[in-house]
């Protein structure tokens, strides 16, 4: 894949802090290398078990997800947004987030957005695909 989406969290129409310890479960085990910070965020460079690998930098209420590869990293994407509660803004502008976030999106936020009960690899792909290739 050659394109990058970004993962956010809302509270009452404003952008809100992601749960850092959350974020460490899910991206520590399959990180790289060691998380680096720079200008206060948190950068970590993530390779899944057969080998696919993202760049993922978390600052405040933003996760981007920058060029991640065909492979399992997308389950580690997928239960990252998942488990944060987070919105998935893919590069048409589509949003993806869980039902309970739609009073939470800013003014006109929900006009692209697909709400589910859950994040799952398969709902990421109904909304932001079709893709030429399948993800994993």
């Amino acid at each position: 894949m050659g394109y990058s989406l970004g993962l956010y969290r809302f509270s009452d129409g404003e952008l809100a802090d992601f749960d850092m310890d959350v974020v460490r479960a899910v991206l520590s085990p399959v990180a790289a290398g060691p998380a680096g910070v720079i200008d206060g965020a948190t950068e970590y460079w993530i390779r899944s078990a057969d080998g696919s690998e993202v760049e993922v930098i978390v600052s405040g209420g933003q996760i981007s997800v920058i060029r991640p590869q065909v492979g399992d990293v997308w389950k580690i994407i997928i239960e990252l947004a998942d488990r944060l509660r987070a919105a998935i803004l893919d590069p048409d502008g589509r949003v993806l987030c869980r039902e309970e976030m739609r009073g939470h999106l800013p003014e006109g936020m929900e006009h692209d957005a697909v709400f589910v009960p859950e994040i799952t690899l398969a709902a990421f792909e109904r909304a932001a695909g079709p893709f030429t290739h399948p993800l994993t």
